[in-house]
């Protein structure tokens, strides 16, 4: 959903309509954001800032990246995830969701979350949730992609929970194979390691990365990681070309 002005000037105008109808601040922020379409003034404000960080983020990312998108549980990784596609759809690209997770009714009361209308994406989405999810599903399922689709797999550390799925380090280095020869943009949603402690470390690093299974971090060209509201982004190595 579009916001019909920036978040600068709809707050703005709530204190303008709070001073001529001497209304509490809140009470006014919350009829523009009702305005805006959003139940509060809170949802609209973080939508506002995750797309914000979604499209700055989206712009740096070239085809043939592989993006760790990190944090602990409750983190909005998910939601974060499915903003990354759901800006380069509005950029005209293509994206699709692979999820080991969640349902299509779920992803689709996620993006209903982040105020985006699935129907208007028909065209550009697509959503697989089988259980057969793998490096050679996901290969198989888009070869006919374009180049620069946003492809969100979630989650990394899923990926060889089958004994018949290929080990995990051998089925990143194929789908990095995939990205660079498709031209496409891979967001591995990622658990951070249980050890981490954000009272030492305001946000995680990539050596916070959980890896129960042998996995190469060096294959990642990117990495986004989500604590507290923060998002922090970082370039772990040269753009594939």
């Amino acid at each position: 959903m579009h916001l019909s002005a920036p978040i600068v000037r709809l707050r703005a105008k709530a204190r303008q309509r709070s001073r001529i109808t001497n209304i509490p601040l809140h009470a006014a922020l919350d009829q523009v954001a009702a305005e805006e379409g959003f139940e509060r003034w809170s949802l609209l404000a973080a939508k506002s800032s995750r797309a914000h960080a979604a499209d700055a983020i989206l712009r740096r990312l070239r085809p043939g990246d592989m993006l760790l998108l990190a944090g602990r549980p409750g983190e909005g990784k998910t939601l974060f995830g499915l903003d990354l596609a759901a800006q380069a759809m509005l950029a005209g690209r293509s994206a699709a969701m692979f999820s080991l997770v969640y349902t299509a009714r779920d992803v689709l009361a996620r993006l209903a979350d982040l105020g985006w209308q699935a129907q208007r994406f028909d065209a550009l989405f697509r959503f697989y949730d089988s259980s057969d999810i793998s490096s050679r599903y996901i290969i198989e399922t888009l070869a006919d992609a374009s180049v620069g689709t946003l492809v969100v797999i979630d989650y990394l550390q899923l990926l060889d929970q089958k004994r018949e799925h290929p080990p995990l380090l051998d089925q990143v280095r194929q789908l990095k194979d995939f990205a660079i020869r498709k031209g496409l943009v891979l967001a591995f949603l990622s658990q951070i390691d249980r050890s981490y402690d954000p009272a030492a470390s305001p946000m995680p690093s990539l050596g916070d990365i959980s890896t129960p299974n042998p996995l190469d971090l060096s294959l990642f060209d990117k990495a986004c990681f989500l604590n507290g509201g923060n998002v922090h982004f970082e370039a772990l190595a040269p753009t594939a070309v």
